[in-house]
């Protein structure tokens, strides 16, 4: 197919009209865009296998495999939702500095591979809880950016109604941003007790950062869930930052995939969807056989400061940021594989990025718009099935 549009462009070009027209600015390349335009699926791969960066093990024999296989319809969807997250975080940023987001508020930005591999790997009745850097996994979850976006600005069709924030949002299956630092550790093994003692074949995934991984709680978690042999994954987003403190001046030890002692632990690429990806599929059927919890570290990092108050340039460089972003950036990583392996072409990409910014500006405008929750509700949804509190007048 590529070859005819190819022989048919050239007899094109050679005809005098074409060839005055191809001195003409901009003629070649909207030639070019016609014969991009005419390719059809066929032309594109429909899979291709890709070498990943092999995991750190700690109390395992042998850990995820070094190769993947991707599928073309995959990739998109990867690339689309990493696309999405991006986009959607840099407008909240955008809507903070104009003082229509209030509050706390952290960006995840840089760090779109964890949220996205780890969907990519479990199932939808599995369960995921993590910290109050919360925005991507409660896209991945199912949330839709409107609503997102709608509870940053503390609107009434937020995903919370508007009274939760950038941390506290909630689907079925997720149990959201959490606001204390490790608090949400030993909830998570909760969830995976219920997993257990209800006989689902589901797992829990518990995410924290570096910086929670000294709270002495997620050590008391770990030794429960390693007696009561418990599915669930603890996660460490190792973003190399807790807040401004760089991990080699807060821990003792920065492998943090071993601080489980008993528990086994994997250390992954986290820039790498892939890797994440298989990864997480490895640690869930770990839990799924019976053998008890497992820990993951994955190695990211935040564009973004701890939180919009944060410029997140006085404990590292702009030039550390920029280096990132040049060589481990993880939808540029994925773009380039994608395209290297004729899995998709730039111009379709291109088409993904335009459809992706039209949805998160569409999102901003009902965020911006969408009143803001009466006074009537301000008591209610605080106990389940329950009457509401009266206002005082």
């Amino acid at each position: 197919m590529r070859k005819m549009l190819l022989a048919v462009l050239s007899r094109v070009l050679q005809t005098p009209a074409a060839a005055a027209a191809a001195g003409k600015t901009g003629a070649v390349s909207e030639a070019s865009r016609v014969m991009v335009a005419s390719r059809n699926y066929a032309d594109f791969a429909n899979e291709a296998t890709f070498e990943m960066k092999k995991c750190d093990l700690h109390r395992l024999e042998e850990g995820p495999s070094t190769t993947a296989v991707m599928t073309r319809e995959e990739g998109l969807q990867y690339y689309k939702t990493m696309q999405t997250i991006r986009r959607m975080e840099l407008k909240a940023d955008q809507l903070y500095k104009q003082k229509i987001i209030r509050g706390f508020c952290h960006l995840y930005d840089g760090q779109e591979a964890c949220c996205v591999g780890i969907e990519a790997a479990i199932k939808p009745t599995d369960h995921v809880i993590t910290a109050y850097r919360a925005h991507g996994f409660t896209y991945t979850r199912g949330v839709p950016v409107r609503e997102i976006l709608t509870e940053l600005t503390g609107r009434k069709g937020g995903c919370a109604k508007g009274k939760g924030g950038s941390m506290h949002m909630y689907t079925k299956n997720f149990y959201g941003g959490n606001g204390i630092v490790g608090a949400q550790v030993p909830l998570g093994a909760g969830i995976a007790l219920a997993c257990k003692y209800f006989g689902k074949n589901e797992i829990c995934l518990t995410l924290y950062g570096d910086g929670a991984a000294n709270q002495g709680q997620i050590f008391e978690t770990f030794n429960m869930a390693a007696l009561w042999k418990l599915p669930c994954i603890f996660i460490c987003e190792n973003n190399r930052y807790g807040m401004g403190t760089s991990v080699e001046r807060a821990a003792a030890s920065t492998d943090y995939y071993r601080r489980g002692d008993f528990i086994p632990g994997l250390r992954v690429d986290g820039m790498d969807v892939l890797c994440v990806r298989e990864a997480t599929k490895f640690a869930a059927e770990h839990c799924r056989s019976g053998k008890g919890p497992i820990v993951m570290e994955l190695q990211t990092y935040r564009y973004h400061g701890h939180s919009m108050s944060d410029p997140g340039i006085s404990y590292r460089t702009r030039e550390e940021i920029q280096e990132v972003r040049s060589k481990s950036d993880p939808i540029t990583l994925l773009k380039d594989r994608m395209v290297n392996n004729n899995l998709a072409s730039i111009e379709e990409l291109k088409d993904i990025d335009v459809a992706v910014r039209k949805e998160i500006e569409e999102a901003a405008q009902f965020a911006t718009t969408d009143p803001e929750p009466p006074l009537e509700e301000l008591c209610q949804h605080i106990y389940f099935n329950e009457p509401p509190f009266e206002e005082l007048k």
